[in-house]
């Protein structure tokens, strides 16, 4: 067995601290609420995975610790801040406008699938506040005495991205539903794109508005 992994005592509380963190609704959970909603249940699951593959990268830089720049640089931590609230506001635009077809109930194209993870992905990069929470939690949970510490902020943030990853398809999936129960109606389509396009406002400022 790895020398890196941690001991039991440390990973049922760390499971235990994660589950919680992953069912509290924030930034990843309405990114991918806005796509199942807006787009249905493949931009949802690709939005979730996306989201997923933005974790994987910061718990990388977080082991490596390249996050740390985010906490000493306030130029950083607000260049990172405004770029993510303007894609946010960029992607509510789009929700808002195009009325081409992300609201129909045909299985999402390919192109869909790559725009939908990409937008779940670059989401959560941009969010300084997820690189920071990385870099606070999963080293509480690291001993230095048990080998590789970077080995052991991987290992974490591998099981976290995993919780994470299911409560989001899980969200995605009852998302979706609700939304082809209502596709039928020309008013709760129009309400929904709406709704869609309020959430990534939301977001933007959100983010926009966070602090260190």
């Amino acid at each position: 067995m790895p020398s890196f992994l941690p001991h039991l005592a440390t990973l049922l509380p760390f499971l235990a601290a994660a589950l919680a963190l992953n069912l509290t609704p924030g930034a990843d959970m309405t990114m991918v609420l806005a796509q199942s909603l807006g787009r249905g249940r493949g931009a949802g699951i690709w939005a979730a995975f996306g989201v997923a593959g933005g974790s994987l990268i910061h718990s990388l830089l977080a082991a490596f610790g390249v996050s740390a720049l985010l906490q000493h640089s306030e130029m950083a931590f607000l260049a990172a801040k405004y770029a993510g609230a303007l894609y946010l506001l960029y992607l509510a635009l789009r929700a808002a406008i195009d009325r081409s077809g992300p609201l129909q109930a045909a299985p999402l194209p390919p192109r869909r699938a790559h725009r939908a993870f990409l937008d779940g992905l670059l989401t959560n990069l941009f969010n300084p506040k997820v690189a920071l929470f990385v870099l606070a939690f999963l080293p509480q949970f690291v001993d230095p005495t048990r080998g590789s510490v970077a080995g052991q902020i991987l290992f974490l943030g591998f099981l976290f991205n995993i919780g994470g990853t299911s409560v989001l398809l899980a969200v995605a999936i009852s998302a979706s539903a609700a939304r082809d129960r209502i596709l039928n109606s020309r008013r709760a389509v129009t309400a929904l794109r709406w709704i869609t396009a309020s959430l990534f406002v939301g977001l933007a400022a959100r983010v926009a508005l966070s602090e260190r």
